[in-house]
């Protein structure tokens, strides 16, 4: 039950819209904004190995850039999700 009454508080925070259909005040416009449910796990050997396909996936369900090299993509996604003390 307690994942369901998260679940309430969090709609109850986006004015109750359904994931993904918020309402921009200044122009009365749905936004397709998509925040993902979980933090990306990966650890720093999983970015330098994934494939550029994966990453650009990665990257535009966060809303990031997905524009580059595939070098330019890595560097990004390890910048963005990898802590400090996993950087090493």
């Amino acid at each position: 039950m307690a994942g369901t009454s998260l679940a309430n508080a969090a709609l109850s925070m986006f004015g109750g819209r359904p994931h993904g259909q918020h309402m921009n005040k200044s122009t009365n416009n749905q936004s397709s904004f998509q925040m993902p449910l979980h933090y990306p796990r990966y650890q720093k050997k999983d970015y330098e190995n994934m494939p550029e396909w994966k990453l650009d996936r990665l990257l535009s369900e966060y809303g990031l850039p997905v524009s580059g090299d595939v070098d330019q993509k890595r560097k990004f996604a390890m910048g963005a999700f990898l802590w400090p003390s996993q950087e090493g």
